[in-house]
């Protein structure tokens, strides 16, 4: 059976999701077609032995709508030859494509591929593809007479499940723009023009700061259908608006090797779950309990965590159920300072993951994402 490995990824730096944002101006199509091409390039790969490119998008309207990864391969240059296809698992729409691309090297479907995503935020907002209509149907509101919730009210109530205080999460926060101020992400980064970092860390962020701003979803309804919400979630203790693209190039070890490449990782096991969608963020749970299970690894086999920090209750939840060393989670901060440009960020994380490891010497990593309506991804990769 084939082993699939990871011989490349890249991102963009993470830019504000808003109007004036660093990469508003760019086209999505063009902007990931530009992380593909430098992806190939960098590796002096002949596009033409691409077998797929699969994509990551989760407001796929507009700009963004008719398949954005095929003709994000259109615009790198890509032969018309390398198809494309683009996923929907919400927030871990790459992380998924990912998982698709690294399985069907396993299967044999694939030799090389490269799973990848992308979101302008600054031109689609989360809720661009929802406006003005009812996304759920009648049999869905049958089932959940009381309603569906926005994942920021399932934030809060992770936050009082788990007692976690308004202080925790902006300490949380603050943590996460501290080491991502601090952190190298050269290696990682494509360079796009004049920026080079990302927008998105703010390096003079403090807990004092971070306790003046105002609960950010705080609604009466909910207060009286969930007493037990203490509206402590801010736009501060929370991912941002963010536009950005990443992509990870993918093959059989056995055909890296023959074309010179060298694999840097290598895929161990993949899991995903779908989970209750009032308090849908809590999907990281059992995901992490499942690839465990299947893979026979334990949590302290881990050298790095990446737990998608959507809002600052998710990680920490998962932190205070598994018991690991919060040194160990996301170590180069998380998505509160870089961003949350929800279809790469799969793809992103990975990225960002497989550098800690080579940065540390460690060997294995595991990725989790929680995601919209009740799912969650989760990810094994050992370095090489």
């Amino acid at each position: 059976m084939p082993t699939a490995v990871i011989v490349d990824a890249i991102r963009t730096p993470s830019g504000r999701g808003k109007p004036g944002g660093a990469l508003s101006a760019w086209h999505p199509v063009d902007l990931l077609g530009t992380v593909l091409k430098q992806l190939v390039a960098r590796n002096d790969l002949d596009p033409a032995l691409i077998d797929d490119v699969i994509g990551g998008c989760l407001s796929q309207v507009g700009e963004q709508s008719v398949n954005i990864t095929r003709n994000a391969a259109l615009a790198a240059g890509f032969p018309e030859s390398v198809p494309g296809t683009t996923v929907d698992r919400q927030c871990g729409s790459s992380q998924q494509a990912t998982a698709f691309a690294a399985q069907g090297v396993v299967a044999g479907a694939y030799d090389i591929v490269i799973a990848c995503g992308v979101e302008l935020m600054s031109k689609n907002p989360i809720n661009a593809a929802t406006l003005g209509q009812d996304n759920w149907g009648p049999l869905v509101h049958e089932r959940y007479p009381d309603g569906l919730v926005g994942q920021g009210i399932s934030a809060e109530l992770i936050a009082a499940r788990w007692r976690l205080s308004r202080a925790a999460l902006d300490e949380f926060a603050a943590r996460s723009h501290r080491l991502a101020a601090a952190a190298d992400f050269e290696s990682e980064i494509l360079p796009l023009g004049m920026l080079d970092t990302d927008e998105t860390i703010r390096p003079g962020t403090t807990v004092e700061g971070l306790a003046t701003l105002k609960p950010a979803f705080e609604d009466e309804a909910f207060s009286a259908r969930f007493p037990q919400i203490g509206w402590r979630v801010t736009a501060g203790n929370s991912s941002p608006l963010t536009d950005g693209a990443s992509a990870v190039l993918i093959m059989s070890e056995e055909r890296a090797l023959e074309l010179g490449l060298r694999p840097r990782a290598r895929f161990h096991a993949f899991a995903v779950v779908g989970s209750d969608p009032i308090e849908m963020l809590t999907g990281i749970l059992p995901a992490t309990r499942k690839i465990m299970d299947r893979s026979g690894f334990g949590i302290d086999d881990f050298d790095t965590f990446e737990v998608n920090e959507a809002f600052a209750s998710v990680p920490l939840a998962w932190q205070h159920e598994f018991a690991v060393d919060p040194s160990l989670v996301n170590p180069r901060g998380g998505a509160i300072a870089l961003g949350h440009a929800l279809g790469s960020s799969g793809t992103r994380l990975l990225t960002t993951m497989l550098n800690q490891l080579e940065l540390v010497g460690g060997r294995y990593g595991l990725q989790v994402m929680c995601e919209g309506a009740g799912m969650a991804n989760a990810t094994i990769i050992e370095r090489l």
